[in-house]
């Protein structure tokens, strides 16, 4: 598989009948925009007053650098927090607080800085979406995964860029993600990568700062040892995320019932062709990209922020 270009001039790969590439058009279909205006309140004149809301509370707070003039910059922290400007006001500040509290874990989020997590096929998105509109982010977190060979605070960088990736689609920022953690090979070797704190700090970046709609959290092929990774992770996942994860095992008619097998790979019970995409394909698709990746780096507050605010 080769990465293409469209007539436009952006990246995609082709996968039977499929294509994956980052869908940044503006949503103009109308179920999308009825699924919008009904789950998210997302009406002409709503969406203008918190845009117009949420750049003035953004004006007033001192030291945080971000393109609060860019309409589709807003509109990404809004549509998860249904146009209430306050809360999307709140979501960023965690957002860049967090890049601040774990540098190691945020610098260099870039596509050139983490060949290896793509090179090993750890991370990949697949196509085409599920049967509600979701992305699908699927992570390898066992076999494919070498402790000695990728660190886990790389394994959180890709998937910090994954999402980075995921929230600039307008359909993604609707209908949300699903999540597939495939555990087929955890060891005690991969458990022991964890702790506490970084299960605080991993559950505290994607409950309280990144703007996704996270529809679900399928955990599958998981062997008995996963209940001592689990239970690092428990007692900071609070109630709303506890009840959308699902704990399938190795039974992939279970997982059927929750994203279509049109949507699956063959060996998770799904009908996506033969072979795979290349991890390294997908790394040249995201270098594509580097620049934007460059440009969102590059925001946050500076060096004298109160983080009191």
């Amino acid at each position: 598989m080769e990465l293409q270009m469209d007539v436009n001039g952006n990246p995609y790969v082709v996968w039977g009948e499929h294509k994956i590439q980052l869908e940044r058009e503006p949503v103009t279909d109308e179920a999308l925009l009825e699924k919008a205006e009904k789950e998210l309140r997302e009406t002409p004149e709503i969406v203008e007053k918190a845009v117009a809301d949420l750049r003035t509370l953004l004006k007033g707070e001192k030291n945080l650098f971000v393109p609060y003039e860019n309409d589709d910059f807003l509109i990404r922290f809004l549509r998860p927090c249904k146009f209430y400007p306050e809360s999307a006001f709140k979501r960023i500040k965690a957002y860049y607080k967090f890049k601040i509290s774990y540098p190691e874990y945020c610098r260099d989020l870039l596509p050139s800085a983490t060949r290896d997590v793509f090179k090993h096929s750890i991370m990949s998105a697949l196509s085409p979406r599920d049967q509600n509109g979701c992305r699908i982010l699927a992570v390898e977190s066992g076999e494919r995964w070498n402790p000695r060979e990728v660190s886990l605070r790389d394994m959180f960088r890709v998937i910090q860029m994954g999402l980075v990736g995921a929230i600039s689609e307008p359909r993604t920022q609707i209908c949300g993600i699903v999540s597939i953690l495939d555990m087929k090979g955890l060891s005690f070797s991969h458990v022991m990568q964890f702790t506490p704190s970084y299960a605080k700090m991993v559950l505290e970046w994607l409950q309280d700062c990144v703007p996704i709609r996270l529809k679900a959290v399928h955990i599958i092929n998981q062997p008995y040892i996963f209940n001592m990774l689990f239970a690092i992770f428990k007692p900071f996942i609070r109630e709303k995320l506890r009840g959308r994860i699902y704990l399938h095992g190795s039974n992939l008619a279970s997982l059927r019932e929750h994203i279509d097998p049109e949507a699956l790979r063959k060996r998770h019970g799904g009908y996506l062709p033969e072979p795979e995409i290349d991890g390294e394909v997908l790394w040249k698709m995201m270098c594509f990209h580097e620049k934007d990746f460059e440009l969102a780096n590059s925001y946050g507050y500076t060096a004298n922020n109160n983080n009191n605010k």
